[in-house]
Parts: C-alpha cells; sequence; structure tokens
C-alpha cells in the first residue's frame, strides 16, 4: 500500500475491530480527562499566586502533578496513533466517534460508529460527514458476493 492509498474495511471487518477500538478510545478519553483536570487544577493554582502576589508552593507536588499531565496526555496521543495505525479516524474524541474507510459501489464512503453504540449501523458519504448519517443497508452485508454490474452497450 503506497502512502496515498487507503486502507479500507467492510462491515465484518470493522465490527470485529470494535472491541478492540473500543478498549483504545476508552483508554484515550480518560488519559484526556485526566490530563483537562490536572491542567485546571495547576491553572487554580497560578491563579491563585497571582491573586495574593505569591504563596508558599509545594515544588515537588507541582512537579508531580506537571509530570502526571504529561503521562496522561502521551497515553492520550498514544492510543489515538494506535487507532490511526489500525486505518481508522478519529473524527470526535469527546464523543468517540470512529469512521471506517469502505469501498461501495467503487467509491469510498465511511462506516460510521460512536461510542456506546452496540454495533455499526450507520454509514455517510466523505463529505457529509456525522449529520449526513444514513442506517447501512443490504449493500454493505456481504460485499464479496456483489460485483459491480459491467457497463450495458447502448
Amino acid at each position: 500500500m503506497d502512502e496515498f492509498e487507503m486502507k479500507t474495511f467492510t462491515l465484518d471487518e470493522a465490527q470485529a475491530l470494535l472491541p478492540v477500538l473500543e478498549a483504545l478510545l476508552k483508554r484515550a478519553i480518560e488519559g484526556k480527562k485526566a490530563a483537562e483536570s490536572i491542567e485546571g487544577r495547576l491553572q487554580e493554582l497560578n491563579r491563585r499566586i497571582f491573586l495574593s502576589g505569591g504563596l508558599f508552593v509545594d515544588v515537588a507536588s507541582v512537579r508531580r502533578q506537571r509530570a502526571a499531565l504529561e503521562s496522561h496526555v502521551q497515553a492520550a496521543k498514544d492510543s489515538v496513533a494506535e487507532i490511526d495505525a489500525i486505518g481508522v479516524q478519529v473524527k470526535d474524541l469527546d464523543t468517540g466517534l470512529l469512521d471506517f474507510p469502505c469501498q461501495l459501489d467503487g467509491n469510498i464512503v465511511l462506516l460510521c460508529w460512536r461510542l456506546g453504540e452496540g454495533r455499526i449501523d450507520y454509514w455517510h458519504n466523505v463529505e457529509d460527514g456525522f449529520r449526513g448519517r444514513q442506517p447501512i443497508d443490504d449493500r454493505f452485508k456481504n460485499p464479496k458476493a456483489r460485483k459491480p454490474r459491467p457497463e450495458q452497450p447502448n
């Protein structure tokens, strides 16, 4: 596969990846939330220092919090990178939205799944995004049995 060729998935292949992807997605979301929580505490500390004109700060504690923050950010980045390496697109980390490139009638479309959904039930055109989600139909069920129809001569 050259660098411009996109990995595509059948519905069954995408469905089979959900348990692994769900675990990676949850790890990324937890890392992001933990990092945001620590970031909020550090910002509040900075605000209190600024407003009081200076405070006694437990430097070792702040250093540990900063290290934990970096660790959580890295865990989230690593999980997203793993999902990306599989060929799946993370569209929205906060809602756990993933897209799987898929061939349909010679075009690339995206199978669409969100954390909490039991299975992949939707798809959309690349340019339509989440708002253009449509229910999966029979065209996705057995792609190997379907062959493109030959052009009919006039």
